[in-house]
């Protein structure tokens, strides 16, 4: 996340500009990869390095994306932070809602290659795994709104934090990568450790059932986190 993020958008904003691209580009190669850790990669969060290992695709590949597209577009790659933005007042209203669009149309795109690949596969069958989050009988609903709501809180005060003027630093990429696989260590049993509307729609469109019945929960809960987080940034109850 660089700290691009910070600037607020003068002028016409257009669909096609150079960042609507980069957060569209990143957003799919967020999905694709983490969601095909799960999918492709025959990883769980149940196994016992399940959620070290997807939380390490999700994390590694949203730290290489900041390094690699930052610069254009400050990579939020996701609702919940871009709203967080806005709240705090980094963004304006047209250029949030265009990032929005680009990062959802991102992540149907990334979910469906990972649907692409797997429907040509030799095994025949239904494709039923593209790596959605849900929330099972383990823990329930109240238990995944709570913790939808702290992970995507804390992650989205991690980025705003790091690329904030006063602490801005080239480790920013390395420190939300980390924070992203904590996440996945401590949440990914109780909810999926969605914290970003925008991975847990693109699978959810093409597997519906249960991830399409539930996804409500992983729009609705990370967009108002993120809008507390900045909430809390913007009347600096953390930090000078």
């Amino acid at each position: 996340m660089s700290k691009r993020m910070r600037s607020t958008v003068s002028g016409p904003v257009t669909v096609f500009g150079r960042k609507y691209v980069a957060e569209f580009a990143g957003t799919l190669a967020l999905v694709f990869v983490g969601c095909a850790s799960i999918a492709l990669g025959g990883l769980s969060p149940a196994s016992p390095a399940g959620p070290l290992l997807i939380g390490s695709a999700f994390g590694l590949t949203i730290a290489a994306v900041v390094y690699s597209i930052g610069a254009a577009s400050g990579a939020h790659l996701n609702p919940a932070v871009t709203v967080g933005m806005w709240v705090a007042g980094r963004m304006d209203v047209p250029d949030a809602l265009a990032y929005i669009a680009a990062q959802i149309a991102g992540a149907i795109v990334g979910a469906a290659l990972l649907f692409l690949i797997l429907s040509v596969r030799t095994q025949t069958g239904p494709i039923t795994n593209l790596g959605q989050t849900t929330f099972g009988a383990a823990y329930g609903q109240n238990s995944a709104i709570i913790t939808e709501f702290l992970a995507t809180l804390l992650f989205v005060l991690v980025i705003l934090g790091v690329t904030a003027s006063r602490t801005g630093t080239a480790l920013a990429g390395i420190i939300i990568g980390f924070t992203l696989i904590a996440l996945h260590l401590a949440f990914i049993t109780v909810s999926g450790n969605s914290v970003n509307p925008a991975r847990s729609l693109g699978p959810a469109v093409f597997v519906g059932g249960t991830a399409l019945n539930q996804l409500w929960l992983y729009l609705v809960v990370p967009t108002i986190a993120g809008a507390c987080a900045g909430l809390l940034e913007r009347f600096k109850l953390f930090g000078d």
